[in-house]
């Protein structure tokens, strides 16, 4: 009997254990569901640059690009690609067969503009006006014999020797002599209006600006530098044929350039004169250009159809002929450095209006700190003041928990 109630004594106390050991697993797993897996970083000092990249192009400060005048071939080229030229040097000649003529007939059709011109501001041609002065001269030798006539028919009258009808036909040869002077000075003064006058002069001005077309073509034939500089595109060759306007070489100054980048409408209030640059060409991903603004955007203008844009001109430092005009590139404005301050990633940050705090992690919990962020870059951000050098803070957490002050956390690497 004291065996079994041994036993039984036994049996309860297994019993027992073993609900307390049930007990205290629950609690433990439920502790364990209220915790947080989390990812930290450390508040560090760092170098902190804050910069901001567009697309560019590269224009020289002084570019020449002659251009065929007319369809021709290239007779001679005298440089080769990349040479370095000297002003007046000469570069290019074309055939000037064509344009010579040209020249030669502009100055024929001027000519006889100016002539014509000329003979209807007088009142016609030499042989015309030969003619209207003997006319002229006729009939008033004409008109002077009639009034004799009449003259002297009129004193016969007076004296009883000549008829009143023979006088009147003397007085009416006078009046037609006087008629026929007043037709040959009308006629002359009438011939060409003011209309014929100016659609004349339309054809003189029309011929003078063909001649100095004709003279501009021949005299870009003979193509020479207008400064010094390096031929950077060579397209046509000796005995090629072109056409009008076609580019023929490129020459600049290589070792003065400009950019023309454009900057989103929203970041260009970021960006002042003397701000450094970095140029990158994805044809020489290994080189880099330093350069500065020289002109921040002051008017925003719509590009490509779907951004406006502020278009900033920056000037390259240290160019050695190695990056060519008209390449497209990018542009990296340095905003802002910051060197040896704390700094965390940006992830960290949180705000409330006008608030900002991180969640510092202290012993396995969160806790809600205010601080005063500083410059800001791409992945990092400067830390004022609220937190020291070595401070842990959470970044992120596991599934979609969120970050309340107290709550308890386990850290993990990011």
């Amino acid at each position: 009997m004291a065996q079994q109630e041994t036993r039984r004594g036994r049996i309860w106390w297994w019993v027992l254990a073993s609900v307390v050991v049930c007990v205290a697993l629950v609690v433990y797993i439920r502790s364990r569901r209220n915790i947080v897996h989390i990812t930290i970083a450390q508040v560090e000092r760092q170098d902190l640059v804050s910069t901001l990249s567009t697309n560019g192009k590269v224009e020289p400060t002084e570019d020449f690009e002659p251009r065929a005048p007319m369809p021709t071939s290239v007779e001679r080229v005298y440089i080769r690609l990349n040479q370095n030229v000297y002003q007046g040097q000469e570069l290019m000649l074309l055939d000037d067969s064509d344009a010579r003529k040209q020249l030669a007939a502009g100055l024929a059709t001027l000519a006889t503009a100016q002539a014509t011109l000329h003979n209807m501001q007088a009142g016609g041609t030499g042989d015309e006006l030969a003619t209207q002065s003997g006319e002229m001269s006729d009939a008033q030798n004409q008109l002077r014999i009639s009034q004799q006539a009449l003259d002297s028919l009129q004193k016969l009258q007076a004296q009883g020797a000549a008829s009143p009808s023979e006088v009147a036909s003397a007085q009416h040869r006078v009046d037609a002599a006087h008629a026929k002077i007043s037709e040959l000075q009308t006629r002359k003064a009438s011939r060409y209006n003011s209309s014929d006058l100016e659609a004349q002069h339309a054809l003189v001005t029309q011929a003078q600006a063909e001649v100095s077309a004709a003279r501009s073509a021949l005299s870009g034939v003979n193509v020479r530098a207008p400064f010094a500089g390096t031929i950077y595109s060579l397209p046509v060759l000796p005995l090629a044929s072109v056409n009008a306007n076609d580019v023929l070489l490129g020459e600049a100054d290589l070792k003065h350039l400009l950019v023309h980048a454009y900057f989103d409408e929203p970041e260009i209030g970021k960006l002042a004169n003397g701000q450094a640059v970095k140029i990158v060409w994805n044809a020489k991903p290994n080189l880099a250009w330093q350069g500065h603004i020289v002109q921040a955007p002051t008017s925003i203008i719509e590009y490509g159809g779907t951004r406006n844009v502020g278009e900033c001109l920056i000037s390259i430092d240290d160019n050695n002929g190695d990056l060519l005009p008209n390449t497209n590139v990018t542009a990296t404005v340095t905003l802002q450095q910051r060197y040896n301050v704390l700094s965390l990633p940006r992830e960290a940050l949180h705000t409330d209006g006008a608030k900002n705090f991180v969640y510092r992690v202290v012993d396995e919990r969160l806790y809600k700190t205010a601080i005063t962020p500083g410059a800001v870059n791409l992945t990092r951000f400067e830390v004022v003041s609220g937190l020291n050098d070595g401070d842990t803070v959470a970044l992120s957490t596991a599934g979609d928990a969120e970050m309340k002050d107290g709550l308890r956390v386990k850290t993990m690497q990011p």
